[in-house]
């Protein structure tokens, strides 16, 4: 590993560039993952910390920017949605790595509406509906043996029907007070623009790398 080495040369990022809202900023940099045919520019590494102070992080999924909020779905119930309990705070951290770009937010959570959780579960693929009934995330099953024929019979005892979202599932809303931006550079001399959200806007700062 210590002889892995990567020069980041393809773009680079000024403080003009920027502007001056870096909600604005992330969808324009979003758009340009899109367009470079970036592979699911909308995975993200959600970070957060148990009230022991233990952090922990996973991959999922940004479904949406609504009212300033990054939002993403999952069990309420699993170890992310238990920590978000205790402590709802969090990070996500984006890398386009063809781009040499990543995206670092961190900010408070909230639940989104029942509703909201209710017309995006709506939109889902039914397998993927069906995962989500069958999946009592992070808890501990027998084997995944258990799991297939948990699915086998939700399938059957649903055929016909629409799948009703578990109580337990739902939607959270990532309001940020802290964005960066950094972009590769050669010799690690990276390009890192910093917003922090005060009382009077967004301020914003260069970060050395």
């Amino acid at each position: 590993m210590e002889d892995m080495r990567k020069s980041y040369e393809k773009f680079t990022l000024s403080e003009e560039e920027t502007g001056n809202d870096p909600i604005l900023f992330f969808q324009k940099w979003f758009s340009i993952a899109e367009e470079e045919n970036v592979e699911e520019p909308n995975v993200m590494h959600l970070s957060t910390v148990s009230k022991d102070g233990q952090p922990s992080g996973r991959i999922v999924l940004l479904k949406g920017i609504s009212e300033n909020k990054f939002l993403f779905f999952t069990n309420y119930d699993s170890r992310k949605g238990k920590e978000l309990e205790e402590n709802p705070k969090a990070a996500l951290t984006f890398f386009w790595a063809n781009l040499e770009r990543q995206v670092r937010i961190e900010g408070s959570i909230t639940k989104v509406s029942r509703k909201e959780s209710i017309d995006y579960f709506s939109k889902r693929p039914r397998v993927s509906q069906l995962g989500a009934i069958v999946s009592k995330q992070s808890s501990v099953v027998p084997d995944r043996n258990y799991l297939e024929k948990e699915l086998e019979r939700y399938e059957k005892e649903l055929e016909g029907k629409d799948v009703p979202t578990p109580e337990e599932w739902g939607g959270y809303g990532l309001a940020p007070h802290r964005i960066e931006f950094w972009q590769g550079r050669k010799g690690r001399l990276h390009d890192r623009i910093q917003f922090t959200l005060t009382g009077e806007g967004w301020q914003k700062d260069r970060l050395a790398p």
